[in-house]
């Protein structure tokens, strides 16, 4: 079967930087949900120096469960999500990539960093038509909220080196799979040149 046609979007004249779950529970390797995530935290600081030097809007995720009625079936599936539970240092945002003063930390319950939170609301609210996303894991969270970034009208780049999953097979498919349908992706080299030249 032929490969699909498609057209390279690139950026916008307002992007945002959607930095997904890159919480302590996904950048620590002893944590049963971390991987070794040292490179994509690097890149992702590139990127906040970058943003943030052109005024450009932040937001972050976490995921964290308040009761044991919410996400029931996801959790069900993936039981090592039990343990981000409000007050752990386990749904915090990795220090190393902290959040500056106003910018938000929307939390969610499922993979998506739209589904039932207001990230969209902040979006539109900023101004923003294009998103730069990252964060972990490529093939869990950094998808669905690709894809859902595509599906509320959002022009998507994903920095290739800014994004990681516990499977490198399963990193790479799904880079592969988003560039074919979805988003951008980029070396990070591109996109830092292209928040450059805004």
């Amino acid at each position: 079967m032929a490969d699909l046609d498609r057209q390279s979007q690139g950026l916008g004249s307002r992007p945002a930087l959607v930095l997904v779950d890159l919480i302590e529970s996904f950048t620590d390797p002893d944590c049963p949900l971390g991987c070794e995530a040292d490179g994509v935290v690097e890149a992702n600081r590139k990127l906040l120096r970058a943003f943030r030097g052109k005024g450009l809007p932040v937001a972050f995720t976490t995921v964290v469960y308040h009761d044991e009625d919410q996400a029931r079936v996801f959790r069900d599936r993936v039981p090592a999500l039990g343990i981000l539970k409000p007050g752990t240092r386990w749904v915090n945002v990795d220090a190393r990539v902290a959040p500056a003063p106003g910018e938000p930390v929307f939390e969610k319950c499922w993979a998506s960093a739209f589904f039932r939170t207001g990230l969209d609301d902040y979006l539109h609210g900023q101004g923003v038509d294009s998103l730069v996303i990252t964060g972990l894991t490529t093939s869990g969270c950094v998808r669905a909220s690709a894809v859902d970034g595509l599906q509320h009208d959002y022009r998507v780049v994903i920095p290739a080196e800014a994004v990681g999953d516990r499977n490198e097979e399963a990193h790479r498919a799904n880079l592969f799979d988003l560039n074919a349908k979805y988003a951008d992706v980029l070396d990070l080299a591109q996109v830092l040149s292209m928040i450059d030249e805004l």
